[in-house]
C-alpha cells in the first residue's frame, strides 16, 4: 500500500504509516517491560525488504532517501533501530536489488537508526556470487566512509545465507 512510481511520493507513505502504526510502540514496549520485570533494551521496527517495497519507484536513482526517511521515522516514534533496507538476491537480483545494494554505503553513513540487510544465498538456490563479489566491495566503501564514526556503517549491515523468509 506504500508502493508509488514517485519516489518522494513512496518515501512520504512510509513515513506516515510507520509513525502511525508505531506511535505507542515504545511506550508500550516499556509498560510491558515493567509488567514482566523483563527490560526490552532496543526497541526495533522491521519493515518489508525496502528493494521490493521501492521497485516502483521509477524516478529513483537510488534508494538514500528512503533510508533517511526510515531513520526519520525511526526517531519520530522513538524506536532504537528500524530494519528492513534489504534485499533478498538468494535467487537472482533484480534493478531494485542492485539499486539498494549500491546505496547501502551512503545510506548507512547519513542514517543513525537504519539497518540493512542483504540475503546473499540458501541452500534452496545456492549462492549468488555476483552478490557476494559486490557486497565485498560495497563492505569495503562502507568501512571508508563512515571510518570517521569507527567504521559504524558495517555495524549495521549484515550479509546473510539462510535468512527467514517471511519473517
Amino acid at each position: 500500500d506504500c508502493a508509488d512510481a514517485d519516489i518522494n511520493k513512496f518515501n512520504e507513505k512510509i513515513y506516515n504509516k510507520i509513525t502511525t502504526y508505531a506511535k505507542d510502540l515504545v511506550q508500550v514496549g516499556e509498560e510491558l517491560a515493567k509488567k514482566y520485570g523483563v527490560p526490552v533494551v532496543n526497541k526495533r521496527i522491521s519493515v518489508t525488504p525496502i528493494a521490493i517495497a521501492a521497485a516502483g519507484c521509477k524516478n529513483a536513482d537510488s534508494y538514500v532517501s528512503v533510508a533517511q526517511t526510515l531513520d526519520r521515522a525511526a526517531k519520530e516514534v522513538g524506536v532504537n533501530f528500524i530494519g528492513g533496507f534489504s534485499a533478498l538476491v538468494q535467487k537472482g537480483a533484480t534493478t531494485g536489488d542492485w539499486k539498494l545494494i549500491r546505496s547501502i554505503p551512503e545510506a548507512m553513513a547519513t542514517t543513525e537508526r537504519v539497518c540493512a540487510s542483504v540475503n546473499v544465498g540458501s541452500t534452496k538456490a545456492g549462492i549468488n556470487m555476483d552478490a557476494v563479489a559486490e557486497m565485498g566491495r560495497i563492505i569495503k566503501k562502507t568501512a571508508e566512509i563512515t571510518a570517521d564514526n569507527d567504521g559504524l556503517g558495517c555495524a549495521k549491515l549484515v550479509v546473510f545465507a539462510n535468512a527467514v523468509e517471511d519473517n
